[in-house]
């Protein structure tokens, strides 16, 4: 399994500083130890009808001119971009769209290793493509317009997915996008897929069971997990050699819950997310965050960090190092093109 963390210090609108990109660079250097490492980025679609200060409310005025780290950090090291594409216009644009994926490619193919074209687009939560209109046209004109333009630059080892979030009970359940998804002919959505992504948050927003009793955050992973293979993914004709991907997952730190609290937390979803590993083709899990977006936050997001918003660390951060470092049995499907390298971009942003 390939580990990874989203290096940045914004969850939504909440963000209390710049990142440090030389505390970002040791850290993540601690934590991979040498080994391969997926690191998550984000860029978002916003259409031309989004006021300038929601754009800015999200800190994604220059996300086309640079990310978290200079661009040859992400393909330094053994390190992999995994880049987001979010669809979040406030009125329906998938004509728009389609050309801003066009144009992150320009931009940001030549470094990535993983492309996720819409963001949880199966729930309607602000800020999160779920919530735009249009969402599903962009998903499932986005996969294949992307493999596509992809191919035509010469780019066949990027691997393309999407995300959702589970479990389906969240918000009283996502079964209309699968029945959507359903409707899809194979050959024009689910054939151009290299995995699904999963956003997993299971006690970062709800009161959860005692740990160790039915219903704690170690039985909703597996339930989310479970579900997702066994249920929603064979409705989208998507089939179980598809790997699944853990591309967000984690717990806060604050009031009223403790630094340990949320270490015990990740340690109870890391170890079912491993025990699940091999019968649910599990071949990817991403850490967020490395960084809170606000330690004096009274907002779970502000804390899901394993370090606090001036890197000092907690400790989660140990027993994520220990996690990566020990875990070794790398997917060869998934290593077969080798090394990356730094190619030449045909953008101007560069």
């Amino acid at each position: 399994m390939k580990f990874g963390i989203y290096p940045g210090g914004r969850a939504g609108t909440v963000c209390s500083h710049p990142s440090d990109q030389t505390a970002v660079r040791d850290l993540v250097d601690d934590l991979a130890g040498g080994r391969p490492f997926v690191v998550r980025e984000y860029v978002h679609f916003f259409g031309d009808a989004t006021p300038s200060e929601v754009v800015t409310s999200l800190g994604a005025n220059h996300e086309l001119v640079h990310l978290t780290m200079p661009d040859e950090w992400y393909v330094e090291g053994g390190r992999e971009l995994d880049l987001v594409v979010s669809y979040i216009p406030q009125v329906a644009d998938v004509a728009g769209w389609l050309t801003f994926l066009d144009t992150v490619i320009d931009r940001y193919g030549h470094l990535t290793r993983y492309l996720q074209v819409t963001l949880e687009p199966n729930f309607a939560i602000p800020f999160i493509d779920g919530s735009s209109p249009g969402v599903l046209e962009a998903l499932t004109r986005g996969v294949p317009h992307t493999r596509a333009a992809l191919d035509r630059r010469g780019l066949h080892d990027v691997r393309i997915g999407f995300s959702v979030a589970e479990p389906p009970e969240w918000l009283g359940g996502d079964d209309d996008f699968w029945r959507h998804l359903s409707a899809i002919p194979p050959q024009d959505f689910a054939a151009h897929l290299d995995y699904v992504g999963l956003g997993l948050y299971p006690d970062a927003f709800a009161p959860v069971a005692p740990r160790g009793t039915p219903g704690d955050v170690a039985s909703l992973t597996a339930h989310a997990l479970q579900h997702l293979r066994d249920d929603s993914l064979p409705r989208a004709h998507i089939p179980a050699s598809i790997p699944i991907h853990v591309v967000e997952n984690g717990t806060p730190s604050g009031s009223p819950r403790t630094e340990q609290a949320q270490c015990d937390s990740l340690t109870d979803m890391l170890r079912t997310i491993l025990a699940c590993r091999e019968s649910l083709n599990i071949t990817q899990y991403e850490l967020f965050s490395l960084r809170d977006a606000d330690s004096g936050s009274d907002q779970p997001t502000g804390t899901l960090g394993i370090v606090t918003d001036t890197y000092r660390p907690k400790p989660a951060l140990a027993l994520y190092r220990e996690i990566v470092q020990r875990t070794v049995d790398g997917d060869p499907s998934e290593q077969r093109h080798g090394p990356r390298t730094l190619r030449s971009s045909s953008s101007v942003n560069q």
